[in-house]
């Protein structure tokens, strides 16, 4: 993972199954970064009902841009990012510490991982379009897909897809 790989699918595989038989995902449960590919998604459909499917878009400059500039706290996994984007429609400022470096919930030192450089960020788009972007023909046939242009921070984003997982909820109920 440290150098952008994928982990390998029979780990995943493993990992999901036993996870999403847990009491708290008998209802229901939301998977980010999975599935990955054709074969990822026929394996989820034999597990469990997909009631649908959130695909984030935002251009690619912008999406290199974020990546590159997030910051991690070393000691509690706090994120942190220092990229003020305001172009081609996206306006999202940058999520930054009160203290240069350091991180707001334990004091801990901000690092950047080492897959968040330019070169890696720019592979990992090359897999995802290789290996993932088929992945939105195939649950766009199943109407499953649904488009969310993100075009503002999180703060402002989350709020709408929480609406839209209500929407789909309620459509799930009728």
């Amino acid at each position: 993972m440290d150098a952008g790989k994928l982990v390998p699918d029979e780990i995943v595989i493993e990992m999901l199954s036993q996870r999403i038989q847990k009491d708290d995902c008998k209802n229901r449960f939301i998977l980010d970064g999975f599935p990955r590919t054709i074969e990822q998604a026929k394996v989820l459909q034999e597990l469990s009902n997909i009631d649908a499917v959130l695909n984030l878009v935002i251009p690619e400059s912008i999406l290199i841009e974020k990546a590159c500039a997030r910051r991690i706290c070393k000691n509690c996994g706090d994120i942190y990012n220092i990229a003020d984007i305001n172009r081609e429609g996206v306006c999202m400022p940058p999520m930054s510490p009160k203290k240069e470096g350091k991180c707001d919930k334990c004091e801990g030192e901000l690092i950047q991982r080492a897959d968040d450089n330019e070169q890696i960020v720019k592979e990992r788009l090359e897999i995802y379009k290789k290996q993932t972007q088929p992945l939105i023909n195939f649950y766009n046939e199943q109407r499953l897909l649904k488009n969310i242009k993100i075009t503002s921070a999180p703060e402002i984003m989350v709020p709408i897809i929480l609406e839209i997982l209500k929407e789909i909820e309620q459509t799930i109920k009728e």
